[in-house]
Order: C-alpha cells, then sequence, then structure tokens
C-alpha cells in the first residue's frame, strides 16, 4: 500500500493533472506553472497530509517500516514529524483554492524533500521502503526546485 501511494501521489496523479488541465485549456498555461501547482497539490498537499496523519495516529509505521528503529521510545519525534507534514500538507492542500500558496510551499517542499533525500541516501542500511523514499523524495526536490527557479527567473526577467 506504501508503494502505491507513493508513486500515485508523486507520479501518476500530478502529471495526470497537469494533462488533464492542459488538454482542458488548449494549453495555454505554462508547462512549469501546471507543474508547480499540481506537483504542490499532490506532491506536497496530500502526500504530506496522509503522511502527517499516519504519523500522529500510528507513529510506529514510520519508525519501524521506514527507519527500522525499534521500540516505541520515537514515538513522541515521529508525532512531532507528524505535526511538521500535516501543517505542509494542509497548507499545500489549499493553493487550489488560493493560488498565491504554491511558491512557498514549493520552497519549503523543496527544502524539505531535499533534506529527507539526503538522509535516506547517506543512510548505512538501506530498506526498501527507504530506497523508495529517498527516490520519490529527491524527484520532488528537484520538480520544486525547477518550479522555483522558473518562477524567480520570471520574476527577476519582468
Amino acid at each position: 500500500m506504501y508503494l502505491i501511494s507513493v508513486v500515485l501521489l508523486t507520479l501518476v496523479l500530478p502529471v495526470s493533472s497537469i494533462l488533464i488541465e492542459n488538454y482542458q485549456l488548449h494549453g495555454m498555461l505554462e508547462w512549469v506553472a501546471l507543474m508547480g501547482k499540481w506537483f504542490v497539490f499532490w506532491g506536497a498537499g496530500i502526500r504530506l497530509t496522509v503522511a502527517g496523519a499516519r504519523q500522529i495516529i500510528r507513529p510506529q509505521f514510520t519508525a519501524h517500516y521506514i527507519f527500522h528503529i525499534p521500540g516505541d521510545e520515537t514515538a513522541p519525534l515521529v508525532r512531532e514529524l507528524g505535526a511538521s507534514n500535516l501543517a505542509i500538507g494542509l497548507t499545500g492542500a489549499m493553493c487550489l483554492s488560493v493560488p498565491d500558496f504554491v511558491l512557498p510551499v514549493a520552497i519549503i517542499a523543496c527544502i524539505f524533500y531535499g533534506a529527507a533525500g539526503i538522509r535516506h541516501a547517506t543512510a548505512e542500511q538501506k530498506t526498501k521502503p527507504m530506497k523508495m523514499a529517498m527516490v520519490s523524495d529527491l524527484f520532488l526536490c528537484l520538480v520544486f526546485a525547477t518550479y522555483v527557479l522558473w518562477m524567480v527567473t520570471r520574476s527577476t526577467a519582468g
């Protein structure tokens, strides 16, 4: 279930949303703008909301399944991570009704996913879920960095 949700929220749903909106608008919006909007909504908004809720309700999943840390001593720390993920996620999910949220959430998500991806990449022992998290985190970091750089160059060129 974890693998399916990561693939759906990281790739399938954002790309599908981009293609559908581009088709409906007959290519009127720039691809990078659509990329920012839909990856923020799905990749940061929905994915981090789901992860945050899961970490608050069931912190053992993250501790045991992702990081292979036994015991329940990490539950308070994982719940705090969950609150952070939930805050970022809910803000990202609101970007469809508040478009001004897209750029700030993209910056925050880029930093978050970049740091998480690097942390997973430098771990001595990588579990399959950790490898999946590493690849998806670094991919999202790259997507958000591309969008942020595009927005910065647009604002300085104008």
